[in-house]
């Protein structure tokens, strides 16, 4: 048996080499039941609540108190004084929406929680002598925490057992190497396990530990910090600072230079500054964002950032890591090849080698998924005995173990990818590619006379065997990959696999492109983002490479989502645009991407992009349409102060307009399919409609009360001349929604004819008419509306196309 030297030092700067094995100590029984339950009632418990989601309050408080619904009850208590309850609907419609916006928003909390509570984590915990699972919560100061590859450390501790053990500190510090720990060197929250395993004390619980608060606000739901949101805010910015001056001339034109009823005027003072305020914007969104969260939580798909939906929407590269996403986790053992000359018991014998793995497989307690694949084909010798073990780590390429075979005899082997532990002219690697070329995984099992540790522990490798492995593909990965070329997303595959087997699966996904080894690349960002222009595939990729292509990809103006499972993923996953994360991922990969598929089914990401597209393209529909509304408002209520007539209009009118031409049909068409590729520049997008739109109803509209004015002058018919401009507004509102509606379809059609219907059974029923103070008088105003809507409509047409030739999105 080779002799190791235990307590050899390792360089943690370096990823590249070996990690000292450290031998186990006794193993510690932790906490006893008594022990627990004392530190529960001192309250020494990790009580840091982790919510995916605002709470009721929070809820409430966004939907119900904000300025613009301030501005909208102010005004409606003044209504509710002085005009009668019909100039007042305008209130109930906001008590309506704010109330709809809370439901959908409380169901979209229902759905997150029920789905974080499935990806929580639950470490394990040593109590009692045994290992049980628990919620983070309900670890205790002092519990003794066990930990493998993948784990997340949850609260701050002292290690205390350590097995090769190998911590990525990045998130914390932005270093990107792991650190070695041995017992008693410090591990902090926030953390996560690359390599070996051990277990830790807990020394700082709850709101003490180190990234307690990063940890919360990473899982928090959020509404802000998108496209989509920021441009209505400040488009909303903007509508606010012109409401302020044009309501304040309103006033002064109504109250004090018309000599009017002080009751009348207070009312078309008011139905002048509330259509100004488009408050029913926000709330669509909110309530478009909430609807598609519920949507995809009945997909089985955790969002955990909100914007992630239009985040994705906007993508125009995804980057996909093999293992887990493009292939199922499991693996088959394909073949065993040996190399060199069989002489009975030697490490060239089939059998004495199956006993070599299976003793391999049984070294490690936290297996990947080609480990797993040869426990499962090859079963343990009892009679060998793990002296020491060198954990798999990515950043290494390869795994080992040393051996006492119960005959007396001692030996070390190493597992791992054959093109890091062969030389370059080695015979066997031809024997490598051509397995690769046919999608096949292989792993080389070396014997190491050197032991584990030390320089030379890959150049004195004696190769014994190929394990050859057949990966499953995931069913539905190629028709996601279609589905992908066909939006004109483009797909990067990032593997720390042997390239040419990885282009392979690839290939047999139908994705086609130049495969690259990444050991080739340019480390300068700019050449590296050329290179990742020109390639496809790209294997034997270490994690700092995968995080230095996304922010490569990124810096040539890309859009970039993330897809993995593994604690390689994790640098990247944080760094790309959109992280997502399969649900059987490590808990580091699930902590840090927005995105948690926890069906673990690559086929759900099509419906997260479609999601997106829906939420885009329709609140770029719908603000388009309560903009148009804002624009008409502002220059009619200027046309009023500068002609010093009476504003057209009650609040009645204006609500009934509201409705039928906007808030009706913009709920449904927020909600409707859309499959638009997102487009960046949304103000600029929406503004660019509605000016113009808004400025040919307002003008329009102006021109008939005007025209009906001088036709019924000395009459007092007040009502006549406001019914006339009432119908001239409704008639070039309903074709701004028909432009919007389209491509037009059987229920958009149907939607546009029902709010026509509505305005015409207002017309003719009495008490309808009576109720909203509408009253067509004669036939020569009515249908000189209906011209001068006519010639908006051609007005709007011709705006609307040279707008869309003029200023392309």
């Amino acid at each position: 048996m080779t002799h190791i030297d235990a307590g050899a030092e390792l360089d943690p700067g370096d990823p590249g080499e070996p990690v000292a094995p450290t031998p186990m100590p006794s193993r510690a029984t932790g906490l006893t039941r008594a022990e627990v339950a004392e530190r529960v009632a001192r309250g020494e418990v990790n009580d840091v609540p982790v919510r995916s989601s605002r709470s009721v309050t929070e809820i409430v408080r966004a939907n119900v108190f904000t300025r613009f619904n301030a501005i909208i009850g102010v005004l409606w208590v003044i209504m509710l004084c002085v005009a009668p309850i019909q100039d007042s609907l305008f209130g109930f419609v906001i008590l309506a929406n704010t109330g709809i916006g809370i439901i959908q928003e409380w169901r979209a909390k229902q759905t997150l929680d029920s789905l974080a509570v499935i990806g929580e984590a639950r470490p394990t915990v040593r109590r009692d002598g045994n290992a049980v699972a628990v919620p983070t919560s309900e670890i205790v100061l002092g519990d003794l925490i066990e930990i493998g590859p993948g784990d997340k450390i949850v609260v701050d501790g002292t290690c205390a057992e350590a097995d090769g053990l190998e911590i990525d500190e990045s998130l914390l510090t932005g270093e990107a190497d792991p650190v070695v720990k041995q017992p008693g060197d410090e591990v902090m929250s926030g953390s996560f396990v690359v390599a070996g395993g051990g277990a830790f004390t807990a020394t700082k619980v709850g709101r003490e530990a180190y990234a307690a608060q990063l940890a919360e606000e990473a899982s928090r739901f959020t509404l802000v910090h998108s496209e989509l949101r920021s441009g209505i805010s400040t488009i909303l910015k903007y509508v606010q600072w012109m409401m302020i001056p044009t309501a304040l001339g309103l006033i002064i034109s109504q109250l004090v230079v018309k000599d009017n009823d002080l009751k009348d005027s207070i009312a078309r003072t008011v139905g002048g500054i509330v259509p100004m305020v488009p408050e029913g914007l926000v709330l669509l969104t909110s309530v478009a964002f909430a609807i598609g969260v519920i949507r995809l939580g009945r997909q089985q798909c955790l969002v955990q950032e909100l914007p992630a939906i239009e985040g994705l929407a906007r993508v125009d590269t995804v980057c996909l890591d093999k293992t887990g996403t493009l292939t199922e986790g499991g693996m088959d053992v394909h073949e065993l090849r040996l190399l060199g000359e069989s002489d009975g018991e030697s490490e060239s014998d089939e059998a004495y080698v199956r006993k070599v793995l299976g003793a391999l497989g049984e070294s490690d307690p936290r297996p990947n998924a080609s480990l797993q694949a040869i426990i499962d084909a090859y079963p343990d010798s009892e009679d060998w005995r793990c002296t020491e073990a060198l954990p798999f780590s990515s950043a290494r390429k390869y795994s080992g173990a040393a051996f006492s075979e119960g005959n007396g005899t001692g030996s070390a082997w190493l597992l791992g990818a054959p093109d890091v532990l062969l030389p370059a002219d080695d015979p066997a690697l031809a024997a490598t590619e051509e397995l690769n070329l046919r999608g096949l995984r292989v792993l080389l099992l070396a014997r190491a006379p050197e032991g584990l540790e030390g320089p030379g522990v890959v150049e004195s490798a004696e190769p014994t065997a190929l394990v050859v492995l057949e990966q499953r593909l995931r069913p539905d990965a190629g028709d996601t990959l279609r589905y992908f070329a066909e939006q004109d997303v483009r797909a990067k595959v990032i593997s720390g696999d042997n390239a040419v087997s990885v282009g392979a699966v690839a290939a047999t996904l139908g994705l086609e492109g130049q495969t690259v080894d990444a050991r080739a690349l340019p480390k300068d960002p700019e050449e590296l983002a050329d290179a990742l222009d020109d390639g496809t595939v790209f294997g034997r990729v270490t994690p700092q490479q995968k995080r230095d292509m996304v922010g490569a990809l990124q810096a040539h103006g890309h859009t970039v989502a993330m897809t993995g499972d593994g604690v390689n993923d994790v640098l990247a996953l944080k760094d790309a645009d959109i992280g997502v994360s399969m649900g059987s991922g490590s808990e580091a990969t699930r902590a840090v991407a927005q995105i948690v598929l926890l069906n673990n089914s690559f086929a759900t990401l099509p419906s997260v992009v479609a999601e997106g597209r829906r939420v885009i393209g329709n609140i770029t529909r719908v603000a388009t349409l309560f903009l148009v509304k804002t624009v008409y408002s502002v220059i009619l209520a200027l046309l009023v102060v500068c002609f010093q007539v009476e504003y057209p209009f009650l609040p009645r009118h204006l609500t009934l307009l509201s409705t039928l031409t906007i808030g009706v049909p913009a709920f449904f068409l927020a909600l409707a399919p859309n499959k638009e590729r997102a487009r960046p520049n949304f103000v600029r997008r929406v503004m660019r409609y509605a000016i113009p739109g808004g400025a040919v109803a307002g003008v329009a509209t102006f021109v008939m009360y005007l025209i009906a004015r001088h036709y019924y002058a000395g009459s007092g018919a007040l009502a006549a001349e406001t019914s006339s401009a009432t119908l001239t507004l409704f008639l070039i509102s309903m074709w701004v929604l028909a432009i919007i509606a389209r491509p037009y379809t059987w229920w958009r059609v149907g939607l546009v004819a029902a709010m026509a219907f509505g305005f015409l059974l207002v017309l003719v029923v009495p008490w309808l008419q009576e109720f909203f103070a509408l009253r067509l008088v004669g036939s020569v105003m009515p249908w000189t509306a209906v011209g001068v809507a006519g010639v908006a409509a051609c007005a709007l047409e011709f705006v609307w196309r040279w707008v869309g030739r003029r200023f392309p999105a």
